[in-house]
């Protein structure tokens, strides 16, 4: 893991208390034990399926495909693109792999103007 980036459950804990939102609380809305939450926050857990990373994104009000990402998940969504596409998906994010943030940005945005035409 990269220095200053914390782990899925790290993470989840941290911005759990951040909003004040205690265990238990949480883990009702999740629909899960507190016992597997607490340990879910420790990482003695594999972080859990994606509709339960997404359960917990909107708690703790973090964007769903980063904390996805940080389970080591890709939206299904996503995966259904590259389905459809393979060859294509693989060549573009190949091509985009290190560009910076805000190129990123500009071609998604452009690939939105070229499907509205």
């Amino acid at each position: 893991m990269m220095a200053g980036k914390k782990s899925f459950g790290a993470l989840v804990r941290h911005k759990r208390l951040a909003k004040e939102i205690g265990l238990r609380e949480m883990a009702k809305k999740i629909g899960v034990s507190p016992t597997y939450l607490s340990k879910l926050e420790r990482d003695e857990f594999p972080p859990p399926a994606e509709d339960k990373v997404r359960k917990i994104a909107g708690i703790i009000e973090h964007d769903p495909d980063v904390l996805l990402a940080l389970a080591g998940r890709v939206s299904s969504d996503l995966t259904d693109i590259i389905r459809e596409r393979p060859r294509e998906m693989a060549d573009f994010l190949r091509a985009a792999k290190g560009l910076p943030a805000e190129d990123m940005a500009r071609l998604a945005k452009r690939a939105h103007k070229v499907k509205e035409k």
